[in-house]
């Protein structure tokens, strides 16, 4: 082959790739791979991941109760109301026999100042006097022990609550309001709603 073959042979042969067609810079340094893109803030985008809600998953419903545990919580019920009623029908006259020996332990001591009285009965009258009125006391404030005080207070305006009108009556002093008690015939015991009875009053009618 003559030179001029030769020649236009090895002009014609691609030359060799160099680092210049990789990419890579004279020096055989590779550039750094792009690093992942972050969004403003600086942190980087976390994999979603699915939401639970707080404190694990909700707890299935109970059961709703079937009819034959329903038909027995009824007779149950049933049972304890029917022993209830049973059990207060044999209380009930416990109760009332226990506040009657109460009320009448109360009068005990009014009988023996009585009794005492009537075995002084040949004695000073006066003292027999006395000796009633202590027991009349006695009474009354054993009747206030039991929830009924007495009234007997005059000059008061007439209450309906507390007084019975059993008379009228001028009144002796002209400066006393219509309608006031003046005289109370027969007192009275307890509170308006829970009386033993209204006091009998006397009291001064409108001029006219």
């Amino acid at each position: 082959m003559s030179e001029q073959s030769r020649a236009h042979s090895a002009g014609s042969t691609p030359p060799p790739e160099g680092p210049e067609q990789h990419g890579t810079p004279p020096g055989g340094t590779p550039p750094a791979p792009e690093p992942e893109s972050t969004p403003p803030g600086g942190t980087p985008t976390a994999p979603e991941r699915e939401s639970t809600p707080p404190g694990g998953p909700a707890p299935a419903p109970a059961p709703a109760p079937d009819a034959e545990e329903l038909t027995d919580r009824w007779r149950r019920a049933l049972a304890d109301l029917d022993n209830l009623r049973k059990r207060h029908a044999r209380d009930r006259p416990r109760e009332l026999e226990a506040e009657r020996a109460r009320v009448a332990a109360a009068w005990l001591p009014v009988l023996d100042h009585l009794e005492l009285a009537l075995s002084h009965a040949e004695a000073d009258p006066a003292t027999i006097v006395r000796g009633v009125e202590a027991v009349r006391d006695q009474a009354v404030e054993v009747l206030r022990g039991l929830g009924y005080p007495r009234h007997d207070e005059t000059g008061v305006p007439f209450d309906p609550l507390r007084h019975e009108v059993v008379s009228v009556a001028d009144a002796s002093d002209p400066a006393t309001a219509p309608g006031t008690v003046v005289q109370v015939v027969r007192p009275g015991y307890g509170e308006p709603g829970r009386q033993l009875r209204p006091a009998a009053v006397a009291v001064t009618r409108k001029p006219g």
